[in-house]
């Protein structure tokens, strides 16, 4: 392979910055100048059978060669019904029903609406409010991001996004101001139902939220009993949980339903990424049976879809994906392995001053990194630490996720590392080593008196 140019800047655009990519196998990808990249965070999260898997590919020309797409409102198919039987069986006999789409964003998108539509069947129009968290992202919809708190994105659409509410981010790391760590789930949920309370429950449609936070701050599970709590204060109030799963659903964390890991089921999930592995766009928003009998008596079903909803070539996709992960049993060893993987890294890093902190669930891993540890302060901005260390990363031949701005949407640097479910040992040794090296590389990069 050739040797790469440390000095590229793989994350800029500018002037055909970015690599051409040629092909992929398994837990790697290479580009047309004969480099190859271990794909550590699987794009966002979404690759989680790696690349080219030939029993994915041979189920996509098997459906390919019979048709792409039956339209939803002409035709049901065996890929369809065989993938909603999968994700009904994955997810418990309360959350049954669901709407396919092309993606995370149409999922989220769907959730809010199928939230929506709901109250109105019920005679509850007023319940047009949502509440979401602070440091959380659900997508590029006007709808999804408007429930997402993420300022560089939302800014050229102000105005002409629906207005939300915002909660504290639940992050037992950074808890709020003047709470104890130990403290942050009953304090955060305490909040939530002020906040409902404020606005009053007849005008509160749902509560939306990652139960670990992907994108916006760099993998941040809830602590123990937030979830359990938020369940008991949307029940009182007549508020839907809406959980957001779409980066740490479908399996990443070792769980199919992420909030398997808390006991807690929501009303509506929305799920993409590694429901269809990234080989055909696919994701969906699956909701509880109880829902269903509403929707369908009021309005015959859900009053969302688009064209290439239940694709063909999306579910024949969708059930290969699941189908491999089910029969090789991958979660139950993602749920051992990646408690070691998560403290091989720490270990690794636990002289590196930069390293805040290493968290994380199965194989979803957050790794923040801070200027000062005793006091957690996040480094200036400007020196863009996070992206040096994906700098330094790919040109070790490692990818990997960086994050900026995941302590207040300006200040933070932080990365997801996200490996394929069936990612072989030696491929996992690869991946601490260049991202160890990659770190201290970023480290000894920083201007003195940072």
């Amino acid at each position: 392979m050739r040797t790469r140019d440390a000095s590229w800047d793989p994350a800029s655009t500018a002037g055909g910055g970015l690599p051409r990519i040629a092909y992929g196998s398994g837990a790697y990808v290479y580009d047309t100048d004969g480099n190859r990249y271990l794909d550590g965070s699987g794009g966002p999260a979404v690759f989680c059978l790696g690349h080219a898997h030939p029993e994915v590919n041979e189920a996509i020309e098997r459906q390919l060669r019979r048709v792409a797409h039956g339209y939803r409102y002409t035709f049901t198919s065996d890929p369809l019904e065989e993938l909603e039987s999968l994700i009904a069986s994955a997810c418990g006999p309360a959350l049954d029903s669901m709407v396919f789409v092309s993606g995370g964003s149409e999922a989220v998108e769907s959730a809010l609406k199928i939230a929506l539509q709901y109250h109105s069947a019920r005679g509850e129009i007023s319940r047009r409010r949502f509440i979401a968290r602070r440091r959380s992202w659900h997508g590029n919809t006007l709808g999804a991001l408007s429930v997402s708190d993420f300022s560089a994105r939302r800014a050229p659409f102000e105005g002409a996004l629906i207005e939300a509410s915002f909660l504290s981010s639940v992050n037992a790391y950074r808890p709020p101001a003047g709470v104890a760590a130990a403290d942050v789930a009953e304090v955060c949920a305490r909040e939530l139902e002020a906040e409902i309370e404020r606005l009053g429950p007849a005008h509160v449609a749902g509560f939306i939220f990652e139960p670990v936070v992907g994108a916006a701050s760099g993998v941040v599970p809830a602590p123990p009993g937030y979830a359990r709590r938020v369940r008991e204060i949307c029940d009182r109030h007549g508020v839907l949980m809406l959980a957001d799963e779409v980066m740490c659903g479908t399996g990443r964390t070792g769980t199919f339903r992420a909030l398997e890991h808390d006991g807690v089921v929501p009303d509506v999930m929305s799920i993409a990424k590694g429901l269809g592995g990234g080989y055909v766009p696919l994701g969906a928003a699956v909701y509880h049976r109880r829902i269903a009998a509403v929707l369908d008596a009021r309005d015959g079903g859900p009053l969302t879809g688009h064209t290439f909803t239940g694709h063909t070539l999306a579910c024949a996709a969708g059930v290969a994906v699941q189908t491999i992960i089910r029969r090789d049993g991958l979660l139950d060893h993602m749920r051992a392995r990646g408690a070691a993987l998560r403290a091989t890294l720490a270990a690794e890093l636990a002289d590196l001053e930069i390293v805040g902190d290493v968290r994380g669930r199965g194989y979803f891993i957050g790794v923040e990194f801070v200027a000062d540890r005793a006091t957690r302060a996040p480094f200036d901005p400007e020196l863009g630490v996070a992206a040096r260390v994906g700098r330094a990363a790919k040109a070790l031949g490692l990818l990997i996720y960086p994050i900026g701005g995941n302590v207040d949407g300006t200040r933070g640097d932080a990365v997801i590392i996200a490996p394929p479910f069936n990612a072989r040992e030696v491929e996992l040794e690869e991946l601490c080593a260049s991202f160890v090296q990659g770190v201290r590389q970023a480290q000894a990069g920083l201007p003195s008196g940072r």
